[in-house]
Formats: C-alpha cells, sequence, structure tokens
C-alpha cells in the first residue's frame, strides 16, 4: 500500500509531530531506534533534522554510512517501537531479533521499517559542529512514501474504523504514547 509522496510535500510526513524510528545500515550491520525529537526543515530540497544521542549506535553507523531512514510507526507499532527505543544497537542484531519487519529502501542501504504510516530516505547533510555540540543530524530526503490507506491526497486521513491501530504516535513519556487525534478545521465557516 506504499504510494510515493512527491519531495517538495514529504516535510507534510512529519508536519504533525510523531515520533520516528530512525534506521541505518553500515559494512553489514544495521540498526533501528526511536526518536521523539525530529522535524521537517525544507520543501525543496526537502530536509529532516533528528537529535541522536552520542551513545547511539544508529548514529555511528549514520556516521559511517552518510545515510539513514525515518520510518513513522502507528499504534501497531508502538510495543516495537518501544523495545527499539529501549535497548542499544551494540551487541544485538535488534532488527533480527526484536522481530522487526523491514523493507528494502531504494537510494541507500538502511531499511524502511515495515507497517509503518510514511518513510523517508535521507542522505546525511553534513554538519559536524551541530553534530557534535547538539546531537543534532540534517539529512536530505532523497525519497519518500506514504500508505494509502490514511495518507490520501497529501494529507493524513486516520479511519479507526477502515484501518484500526494505523494512527501515527506521539512519545510523552516511559514508552507511553499519544495517537494522532481527530482533524480539526481552522477555516471559517
Amino acid at each position: 500500500m506504499k504510494i510515493s509522496v512527491e519531495l517538495k510535500r514529504a516535510y507534510l510526513l512529519l508536519n504533525h509531530g510523531p515520533t520516528v524510528l530512525v534506521s541505518a545500515s553500515h559494512g553489514g550491520h544495521e540498526n533501528v531506534m526511536a526518536a521523539a525529537w525530529n522535524t521537517a526543515l525544507d520543501f525543496l530540497p526537502a530536509k529532516v533534522c533528528v537529535v541522536l544521542d552520542k551513545k547511539s549506535y544508529t548514529r555511528e553507523l549514520i556516521e559511517a554510512s552518510g545515510a539513514f531512514t525515518l520510518s513513522v510507526p502507528t499504534q501497531n507499532l508502538a510495543h516495537i517501537t518501544t523495545q527499539v527505543g529501549s535497548k542499544t544497537g551494540r551487541g544485538i542484531r535488534k532488527i533480527s531479533e526484536m522481530g522487526v519487519a523491514t523493507l528494502p529502501a531504494e537510494h541507500i542501504a538502511a531499511p524502511l521499517i515495515a507497517g509503518c504510516a510514511g518513510w523517508l530516505e535521507c542522505k546525511l547533510l553534513p554538519e559536524p559542529e551541530m553534530q557534535s555540540k547538539y546531537d543534532l543530524f540534517f539529512g536530505e530526503v532523497v525519497a519518500a512514501w506514504a500508505d494509502a490507506r490514511v495518507f490520501v491526497e497529501n494529507r493524513w486521513q486516520f479511519d479507526d474504523e477502515k484501518h484500526p491501530g494505523m494512527r501515527t504516535i506521539h512519545h510523552i513519556a516511559a514508552g507511553n504514547y499519544f495517537a494522532a487525534g481527530a482533524q480539526v478545521s481552522g477555516h471559517a465557516k
């Protein structure tokens, strides 16, 4: 059910503040972690940023490979999101050992996480000072997709009856999340 999203519209996949799953791959090793601090930065070229702690194995793989993916998990993946966000990838193969299903990316080596509502493939935009001082990583989006069941005409449209568990999740603390809520129009009537 994966549909392509125009790069100039890729920001819409993160514009509502979801938790993301960050994946990276280098030298035969791959890893995934959860990140609540992320955002879209620009339209064309589409850019994103994400905060990655210095101790993160995923960060090490991103720095070595120069690429990463952001996958936007749903309520159905809240347990997996908490699991991969709570353990290091050093010494274990998190993706296979935790049963995380993946999809191949088209432009980079890092995997996309299956079952998500959206996916971004990103090329690292090196900013050594920002990475070192603030743990802030920038990426240029080279490909973007969304699940056609919940991303229609460049808008999130969650329908719990037709597609239960497909709302995106937003980390609040200690493995707890809010699910994206009801849409509210700000247009005058």
